[in-house]
């Protein structure tokens, strides 16, 4: 890797969207947030979106980190305000995709509360919630989705406390898009993040992570690698499924997917409703008429859709560019061996004699006493393949070729 920052910024496909001169990163090796931040921010390139127009709020833990690794207005925030704060710069600026990246510690814990507000008055958020089961930056204590009988720093012989099922949890709040996958399926956490970027309301996508350093290690477990071939086994494709039979047990089945999306006014617009009633006409949200905000609404639309249908063309054409590629390739030169191997002489004698003539017919053409296989072997000895080759004419017989190959080397009489 070059030790230009430049020059590496330049050429990497994530400069603008990441910030490469902060590379590496901290995460561990087989953490599942470094795939998660990757299949972010390919969805924002993907999108359309203003990155201008794009704010990433995070709280404490490993995936509050990520605040520190986006090319976006990003603020790392205090342990369980990310989803507060985000709320905050929503009403402050309207105009703003905020999304809220971090751990399930910090989400559903000391920001459970928050969590569940948010969801009911369906704030106008995208929440990508890395789920690994584990407070992995300050021990290894329980979450409130550790597995039941998972062993953890604060429960070293097993959980006995009765985990979140976070679909369920926000389905319930009253979020209006749920999804969850794991760390394994990049696409479609890319794909989820897409639709929950072109969409209003309260987005909230649960995505299942290995925490290799301290909960597989303490469960054994294996190792990173080892957890993404389970989650290749254990995981159940089911979209629409009942948010109420998501529960995740200790090494049970995971069920995955996109559950819910539906439509219905965000907090935003039930305030508009609720002001038009009270003041009338001359209502302003933000100094801004409701026609004008629409009109505004609509012209922000076809500029990131025409953002978004650049950028897949752009991918297309390279896809296409890739695949139509033809790539010169230089015939190599035919091998001549010294010795032919005695299984191998009958088949390079077919080979040179005239295309109707098989390997079959070699064999009924040599005397009814004498093996094929011995001929190979009286005929490998004194004569290569290639002298072979050569003295074999396009018109001589099969029959020619066998008297020839056992003249000099007479074949022994078999016993019956």
């Amino acid at each position: 890797m070059s030790t230009d920052i430049k020059k590496f910024k330049s050429e990497s496909p994530m400069s603008g969207v990441l910030r490469m001169d902060r590379m590496p990163h901290i995460w561990c090796p087989g953490c599942g947030i470094g795939s998660e931040v990757n299949a972010f921010a390919e969805a924002v390139k993907r999108s359309g979106i203003d990155p201008k127009k794009l704010v990433v709020v995070s709280g404490i833990g490993c995936t509050g980190r990520v605040a520190g690794y986006v090319d976006f207005d990003s603020i790392h925030t205090t342990h369980g305000r990310a989803i507060p704060v985000a709320t905050g710069v929503k009403l402050a600026n309207p105009e703003l995709t905020v999304v809220v990246f971090s751990g399930e510690g910090d989400l559903t814990g000391i920001g459970g509360n928050h969590l569940i507000h948010a969801a009911r008055r369906n704030m106008d958020l995208i929440v990508i919630c890395n789920n690994n089961f584990t407070y992995g930056m300050t021990g290894g204590q329980v979450t409130p989705t550790t597995p039941s009988t998972a062993i953890a720093s604060t429960t070293p012989y097993g959980n006995y406390e009765y985990p979140f099922s976070l679909p369920f949890l926000v389905d319930a709040a009253g979020g209006t898009y749920i999804a969850r996958w794991t760390s394994m399926h990049a696409r479609n956490v890319t794909q989820s993040i897409e639709e929950a970027l072109q969409r209003k309301g309260f987005s909230f996508i649960e995505i299942i992570s290995p925490c290799t350093t301290l909960y597989l290690r303490r469960n054994r477990l294996g190792d990173g690698v080892d957890m993404l071939q389970d989650y290749q086994e254990k995981t159940i494709l089911k979209h629409g499924a009942d948010t109420r039979e998501t529960a995740i047990d200790f090494q049970g089945k995971i069920v995955i997917g996109k559950f819910v999306d539906k439509d219905k006014p965000t907090y935003l617009e039930a305030v508009d409703k609720c002001c038009i009633k009270l003041v009338g006409d001359d209502y302003q949200l933000y100094g801004k008429t409701i026609p004008e905000r629409e009109a505004e609404a609509k012209a922000e639309k076809e500029r990131v859709a025409a953002r978004r249908a650049a950028v897949l063309a752009t991918e297309e054409k390279k896809a296409v560019t890739k695949v139509s590629a033809k790539i010169p390739v230089k015939k190599a030169p035919a091998k001549v061996t010294k010795k032919a191997k005695p299984k191998t002489a009958i088949k390079a004698v077919a080979k040179k004699a005239t295309a109707k003539t098989t390997v079959k017919a070699v064999a009924k053409k040599v005397a009814a006493k004498t093996t094929v296989k011995a001929v190979a072997k009286k005929a490998a000895a004194k004569t290569t393949v290639k002298a072979v080759a050569k003295k074999v004419a396009p018109k001589t017989s099969v029959k020619a070729v066998a008297k020839k190959a056992t003249a000099k080397a007479p074949v022994k009489k078999t016993r019956k």
